[in-house]
């Protein structure tokens, strides 16, 4: 099998090393994984593709390349570039240091990697690591989805449900903020949403009494509605979403139709 990872927190992130881990034990030792990162930290950026100007891409070792560019940049440049005709059976995106359940999956980088690639006709999967109190001052706070990761994914790989449409299928997994042991399982659950919990801006002076705003985010222990991605993480459970990419609106369009005649 031939994977390729990246992530949105950077090429030397913590969580990307992880994943390599993850994904050397899905290739097996016949397989091939590589790597093509953001050279620095992406986090927030979503779905953004750097379409109005060119990025360097440089090879740090054997299999593993940094460009200066998104996530959703890395992976076309693994596609047309790193890999060329080489197609990956696999993308893996992550493992993030936060979770992207709820609302923080639209603004996540690391769900843009793994969604580029499904609209690209590639297999993805986006890896997060909720942190919490339990995992924040541990040895390895990544330590859920170290030893649940592969087998999870593995699972998804041989179990899962893989289309070829127009909008395929990706999926956005998140480990809970516990221990390893202390994982129940998993559970598939649709998005939540976090209510009364928005993203904001605060307002700080710099020393040169320039004005500047910081973009605030709001609790990440809110619980969302039973069943639902947060609500099953912060409940000890992995939580598997089925994502695609396709905006529509489609439960609203009848009445649409109906209500402009």
């Amino acid at each position: 099998m031939r994977i390729l990872i990246t992530n949105d927190d950077g090429i030397d992130a913590p969580g990307l090393a992880v994943l390599g881990e993850i994904a050397e034990e899905l290739a097996g030792p016949d397989g091939e994984v590589w790597t093509v990162a953001p050279a620095f930290e992406q986090s927030g950026v979503g779905h953004c593709i750097s379409y109005t100007r060119p990025m360097m891409i440089s090879k740090l070792a054997e299999r593993r390349f940094a460009a200066e560019g998104s996530p959703a940049d890395c992976v076309m440049a693994g596609l047309y570039d790193v890999l060329e005709e080489q197609r990956p059976d696999l993308v893996l995106s992550g493992v993030n240091r936060g979770n992207n359940s709820a609302d923080n999956a639209l603004y996540s980088g690391t769900l843009g990697g793994a969604m580029e690639a499904a609209l690209q006709g590639v297999p993805a999967i986006a890896l997060s690591q909720f942190i919490g109190p339990e995992v924040f001052n541990a040895p390895d706070m990544f330590e859920a989805a170290r030893v649940h990761g592969a087998a999870l994914v593995r699972k998804l790989i041989d179990q899962g449900i893989w289309d070829d449409g127009d909008y395929r299928v990706f999926y956005n997994v998140n480990f809970p903020p516990v221990l390893a042991k202390n994982v129940k399982g998993h559970k598939v659950a649709a998005q939540g949403f976090r209510k009364d919990c928005f993203f904001s801006t605060e307002a700080h002076h710099a020393p040169s009494g320039r004005r500047f705003l910081w973009i605030k985010g709001g609790p990440q222990h809110t619980p969302t509605q039973p069943g639902t991605d947060a609500a099953v993480n912060l409940d000890g459970y992995i939580s598997v979403t089925p994502m695609r990419a396709d905006l529509t609106a489609h439960d609203v369009i009848a009445d649409l139709e109906a209500r402009l005649g």
